[in-house]
């Protein structure tokens, strides 16, 4: 099934791509006016870095999860919801895990559509019903074929470099000839870019939440079924034990639901709120009622 283009969505993300591209354009400039090629070196070990966390970014996740990859033949019913929708979506099959938590949620990840893993808890699988269940592996779906672990993982590298330089900066003091003041003013710029970047990529994250959303709709014809599940999720959330949430909170910007609700509020968060993802998906629905 096809939506309407969402344009006021895409723009969004369109913005606060350029946003970061013309922050990181000026961090360049300034770690280059700042220090002398031994930085090099270090954009070249950091590239390497995320290079590895980008072809293993799915075992990373899994293991954090203390997830396990699951055959047809333990988890039949799951595979054939996720064949379905895989083959509604136009992907290839990705890999099936399963991860025994209370928590109710889910995640994708992998570096292309070619190498993706979805992988449910325990916890969703007892507590949604079949349709609430397809439409969270369709939004989960709808990350793959949307590429957002790639895209997430390309605007986190500088961001990850600026932290790197804010807490190490330091270091440099030693190579460089024009002495500690040059250091320093880096370390500052350093700072503002990876404050700046940490709400630009945050806010590209729930934007890419409502497009998962959407996505997700499209595949199963059925944005009812997601809101249901979401508020099913939402609900049983506050039922788990805080020290479970604690002991996941890492995993954040992977889940379908994030676990914490802290005071940073809104700006910080890497999904939109659940009411306004509820919102969404029945307009969603009333555009099917007016079609």
């Amino acid at each position: 099934m096809e939506w309407p283009t969402d344009w006021g969505l895409r723009g969004r993300m369109a913005l606060t791509g350029f946003l970061l591209f013309a922050l990181y354009i000026v961090f360049v400039g300034a770690m280059v006016a700042f220090f002398d090629a031994g930085v090099v070196t270090i954009l070249f070990v950091l590239g390497g870095f995320s290079l590895v966390q980008y072809f293993y970014s799915d075992r990373l996740a899994l293991r954090s999860m203390g997830a396990r990859k699951v055959s047809s033949d333990e988890y039949p019913d799951l595979h054939r919801r996720i064949e379905r929708l895989a083959q509604q979506a136009d992907l290839p099959v990705p890999t099936v895990a399963v991860a025994d938590s209370k928590i109710p949620n889910a995640f994708a990840a992998g570096r292309n559509q070619n190498n993706a893993t979805i992988c449910v808890t325990q916890g969703i699988l007892r507590s949604l019903n079949d349709d609430e269940l397809d439409g969270v592996l369709a939004h989960e779906m709808a990350h793959i074929k949307n590429r957002d672990m790639m895209v997430m993982t390309i605007a986190s590298f500088l961001s990850t470099i600026a932290f790197f330089v804010v807490r190490w900066g330091w270091l440099f003091s030693g190579d460089n000839r024009q002495g500690g003041a040059p250091v320093i003013a880096a370390i500052v710029v350093s700072l503002v870019v990876w404050v700046v970047s940490f709400l630009l990529i945050r806010a590209l994250s729930r934007y890419r939440e409502y497009a998962a959303d959407r996505g997700a709709a499209a595949i199963t014809g059925n944005p009812a079924a997601l809101a249901s599940a979401l508020m099913t999720i939402d609900s049983d959330m506050d039922r788990v034990p805080k020290d479970d949430l604690r002991d996941q909170a890492e995993m954040n910007a992977f889940f379908i639901i994030p676990i914490r609700k802290g005071f940073i509020g809104k700006i910080a968060s890497t999904h939109p709120s659940m009411e306004n993802r509820i919102e969404r998906l029945r307009d969603l629905e009333r555009e099917v009622g007016t079609a």
